[in-house]
């Protein structure tokens, strides 16, 4: 099938199942016209590498993937190895970004919002923050 078909089936636009395929992510037949054809295995893994950047794993991550994807012998260790290390990593950004919301919470909460020039949340940005 042509690069459109496997664009539409797999859920991805043509420019990233190009750019997959320049980075080596994925490899693609050529017809004999010198088009790109894509099996229906080319488009598994196009949904695979889909779901896996959707869950925020790295182009380099969804290709050790993508390789225990392809081997049968794999061992899941492996596979949740990947994926507890992408865990912690999120968990990792859930409570930084938390902590940034609790401290905009707290700037924002401190500002009166009238037509005074003292601002909490311009002090709180320039270093110098209210007490908490």
């Amino acid at each position: 099938m042509n690069i459109g078909a496997a664009a539409e089936k797999s859920g991805l636009p043509a420019k990233t199942i190009r750019y997959y395929e320049d980075i080596g992510l994925l490899q693609a037949d050529r017809a004999s016209n010198g088009y790109r054809d894509y099996s229906m295995a080319d488009v598994h893994r196009l949904r695979f590498l889909q779901r896996s950047r959707s869950l925020g794993f790295s182009v380099e991550e969804c290709r050790q993937l993508l390789s225990l994807y392809s081997d049968k012998d794999r061992e899941s260790a492996d596979v949740k190895a990947i994926a507890n290390i992408k865990l912690v990593e999120i968990d990792r950004k859930l409570a930084e970004l938390t902590e940034l919301r609790d401290t905009l919470r707290h700037l924002v909460r401190n500002c009166h919002g009238d037509d005074r020039p003292d601002c909490p949340i311009i002090e709180g940005l320039s270093g110098r923050d209210l007490a908490r």
